[in-house]
């Protein structure tokens, strides 16, 4: 008997493979239908195994592609209808992330993994490869499934008031890096029939490799870690970093890089890491606070400072703001004049300066403003005189930190102090203009 002839009579092909389950059910009579015209099919497929062997393979692609169609329809109309008929907003998410969508994938990879074993007429060796390389898309397949969830899990912490004081973006998208990591230790032991322990052996062999490659994605990590355990940084904070450019608004906070929109509508990308090793500047707590400092000086002409006429303290004492000032000075340099007795000289005696009285005027003017913070310092300070003047500064908070309404106060009360230091007696100091110069020739050329 030829080789032929006994795997047709023994039910097994040329390959090895059983081929009994099929031939049973070719050999099967049926009701109806010509037994002879059957037979001669039969007779014809057991000549011609290889034919068996690829139809089978072309149903089992069919079944597995409409598998797929079949699961992703069920869950695309199931899974929808109560997603809509639910209130909660955690399966919204994980429907639109498409997590329901990538379960679906397991369908038609199942289905091969199984199916291959039925096909007739294969090589072992391929059949058992076909199925290893199932197993592999069945992990990639999970793997892409728990990306859709990571993604649904941040989403939704986001969307939370833990998410202003703790961002996890970074952890989120560090977990879909480990995740992509082991799931592709996984996939390739299932694809080569090997232990994942002989491929982390193997991994640990290159960790000295993968550290220089991955040097900026572990330090970013690292970086992330610190940035949401210390609330060193959220979405929507206004920073300063000099060194790189950046002076906006931070409007996204991701693994590698940070993305912060500046005043003048550029965006600028710098590297997490980098907020590691560089210094910033955070402005969040002065928001928080509810008051924006002010820190400017006016610089006075110190030719202009000179000591009050009786004339002057009557002029003041008519100042709504320096009325009860006037009124304590007054009565406390004449208690002390009036205990020194000798007033004639000038060194002898207490005075008031036009500066002095000018200082006084302007912290009760800022006292008095609606836009300054009464509880935050405020003082009105003398600094180191210069060769511009004699710097006189003004530092306070307004009760407003939005940008333009701060403008706008600061603004408002610099028009005011300058445009009332005529009022004293003093002059503010400014480099000549060329104006300046023409005049003072002009009036010099006239005297001559």
């Amino acid at each position: 008997m030829g080789i032929r002839e006994h795997a047709i009579t023994s039910g097994y092909d040329g390959t090895g493979r059983d081929m009994s389950p099929l031939l049973s059910i070719l050999q099967e009579p049926a009701s109806g239908i010509d037994q002879g015209w059957l037979a001669e099919i039969v007779a014809w497929l057991r000549d011609r195994p290889v034919i068996v062997s690829i139809a089978a393979t072309v149903v089992l692609i069919f079944l597995a592609y409409l598998s797929d169609r079949i699961t992703k329809a069920i869950l695309a109309r199931t899974i929808g209808r109560l997603v809509h008929r639910t209130s909660v907003t955690w399966d919204n998410l994980l429907l639109r992330h498409g997590f329901f969508e990538r379960l679906a994938h397991l369908a038609p990879v199942l289905a091969i993994y199984y199916g291959i074993a039925l096909v007739p007429g294969l090589p072992e060796a391929f059949a058992s490869l076909v199925q290893h390389a199932a197993l592999a898309t069945a992990v990639l397949v999970a793997v892409l499934a728990g990306d859709a969830l990571l993604s649904t899990a941040g989403e939704i912490y986001a969307a939370s008031a833990l998410a202003r004081g703790r961002p996890i973006k970074g952890y989120i998208q560090g977990g879909k890096i480990i995740l992509y990591i082991v799931g592709g230790i996984i996939a390739i032991s299932a694809l080569t029939g090997q232990s994942p322990l002989i491929l982390l052996s193997g991994f640990a062999a290159l960790s000295a490799v993968l550290l220089v490659v991955f040097r900026d994605t572990i330090l970013s990590f690292v970086a992330s870690m610190q940035i949401a355990t210390y609330d060193m940084m959220r979405e929507g904070d206004w920073i300063e970093m000099p060194q790189h450019g950046v002076d906006g608004d931070v409007v996204d906070i991701g693994l590698h890089t940070i993305k912060v929109q500046n005043w003048d509508k550029t965006v600028i990308s710098i590297p997490t890491h980098k907020f590691l090793s560089d210094s910033f500047k955070n402005w969040r707590s002065m928001s928080q606070s509810g008051g924006r400092r002010i820190k400017r000086a006016i610089n006075i002409d110190m030719n202009s400072i000179r000591f009050l006429e009786v004339a002057d303290i009557e002029r003041f004492e008519s100042f709504l703001l320096l009325k009860d000032y006037m009124r304590e000075k007054k009565k406390e340099i004449d208690e002390y004049n009036a205990r020194v007795g000798d007033t004639d000289r000038v060194a002898n005696a207490r005075r008031l300066t036009n500066i002095g009285t000018f200082r006084a005027y302007v912290v009760r003017y800022l006292r008095d403003h609606p836009k300054t913070h009464k509880g935050m310092t405020m003082m009105v300070r003398q600094l180191n005189p210069t060769p511009q003047g004699l710097p006189l500064e003004i530092y306070m908070f307004s009760n407003d930190t939005d940008w333009v309404s701060y403008e706008g106060i600061q603004s408002d009360i610099f028009d005011h102090i300058i445009a009332i230091v005529p009022e004293f007696g003093l002059r503010i100091f400014q480099t000549p203009s060329g104006q300046d110069l023409e005049a003072a020739v002009t009036r010099y050329a006239g005297e001559d």
